[in-house]
């Protein structure tokens, strides 16, 4: 399945998922740089399939895998929190085959409390039986040595396309959201957030459907 033509409408998307559903659970990757709404997407998008299936949506944030603030000062990367090597790819991982291979438990994952810059573990449960899962994050289809132990692991792959400038706007209004200055906002964008949001928009392999988060 590949949908070529952008979509911009988010119950539109939800019925392209809800189709693709079988028997078994599914597991759908949506993936967008920094910036780019995937948290807002998903969101609306378990809204639209609950309202369409009595079986059952929740979210599974990819942020929960942000190794802690101590580990990445210990090996120097606290400043690029956010990039692809400060996760623990093989945790995600082995979540996705937990939720592909028990759907009959409730499994706990982490959340990632961006107010206080910190991953909770067994923070969101995950109910028994619920048919879709959906896992959001930046890297989800990098195509990079690390990232692709998650390849094959989706069954409906997503990927939120946004224009560059927009995507700007968006992190610098996130980071004055938190109070941050203009010199340190502007100092996060070049230094971190900007970069992961081209080696995301370069690097990431095809996805099945492609939705447009910056239309009108």
């Amino acid at each position: 399945m590949t949908q070529t033509s952008p979509i911009t409408d988010i119950a539109k998307l939800a019925d392209h998922i809800v189709a693709q559903s079988g028997s078994d659970r599914t597991i759908v990757a949506i993936v967008g740089p920094p910036g780019s709404g995937k948290s807002t997407l998903v969101e609306s998008l378990k809204i639209n399939i609950d309202a369409k299936s009595d079986d059952g949506c929740e979210i599974v944030p990819m942020d929960g895998f942000h190794y802690d603030n101590r580990i990445l000062d210990q090996r120097g990367d606290k400043m690029r929190k956010g990039a692809p090597h400060t996760f623990d790819v093989a945790g995600l991982a082995g979540v996705i085959e937990r939720l592909r291979a028990a759907p009959d438990a409730d499994i706990a994952v982490p959340v990632f409390d961006r107010e206080n810059d910190c991953a909770y573990a067994a923070a969101r449960i995950i109910p028994a039986m619920t048919k879709t899962i959906l896992v959001e994050g930046n890297y989800l289809l990098l195509d990079d040595p690390q990232w692709r132990i998650l390849d094959g692991m989706f069954d409906v792959t997503v990927s939120i396309q946004c224009d560059y400038e927009t995507l700007k706007q968006r992190l610098s209004q996130r980071w004055l959201d938190l109070n941050f200055s203009v010199q340190d906002t502007n100092a996060k964008l070049e230094q971190n957030d900007l970069p992961n949001c081209r080696l995301v928009q370069a690097n990431s392999l095809p996805a099945d459907l492609v939705y447009q988060s910056d239309a009108g």
